[in-house]
């Protein structure tokens, strides 16, 4: 199991500044409309845990990082909510018990080596008419991104144009919907789940 590149959990003080309402978010990148919902490489769970007040479903938090879901765990019982945790390789997703109709995937796919491959398991997890959610970085550098008066994000050569997403993922089996402005330095591209091609 390798970690991703520049994808460490960020300080929880200025992760609150970048995402105030992340329930809002998770409502405007359609959640609500989903019986379940995966977050992928959902570290200590700031989107996961906003999930179920959306969510009729079953919730889970998908992570390598045992610490992290050990805390997202605490957290969810401290707040009086139901989630599921799985300890992980998020390229082992495809191997979960159930597909689930949401994945969302955060702040992540500018570290990972083999992208489109991922997006192919993440196709394999995902119910048919499913929905994968990827949030990034804009497309610029961590001094044109910062939080609190102080740099922020991945380096400049890791992060992805909008349209570098779509080259990405739409080739797993994927279907690029919209493209939303989520917060001033994250954007996030929804994908369909593509329909199998007649034989």
């Amino acid at each position: 199991m390798v970690e991703f590149r520049n994808t460490e959990e960020p300080d929880a003080d200025w992760w609150s500044v970048v995402w105030p309402d992340p329930g809002e978010t998770l409502r405007t990148l359609g959640a609500g409309d989903h019986a379940s919902f995966l977050d992928l490489c959902c570290g200590t769970g700031r989107f996961t845990l906003a999930a179920p007040a959306l969510v009729e479903g079953p919730v889970y938090g998908y992570d390598l990082d045992t610490a992290a879901l050990e805390e997202l765990s605490e957290r969810a019982a401290d707040e009086g909510v139901a989630i599921e945790t799985i300890e992980g390789d998020a390229m082992a997703v495809s191997d979960l018990a159930e597909p689930v109709e949401y994945v969302l995937f955060a702040n992540t796919l500018h570290g990972v080596p083999e992208k489109t491959l991922l997006a192919e398991r993440v196709r394999e997890a995902i119910t048919p008419g499913g929905r994968f959610v990827v949030i990034n970085w804009i497309d610029a550098s961590p001094e044109e991104t910062p939080v609190l008066g102080e740099p922020r994000g991945p380096p400049e050569e890791l992060r992805m144009a909008p349209d570098e997403t779509v080259a990405a993922v739409e080739p797993a089996g994927f279907e690029a919907s919209e493209t939303v402005s989520v917060s001033p330095h994250h954007y996030a591209v929804v994908f369909e789940r593509a329909a199998p091609s007649e034989p």
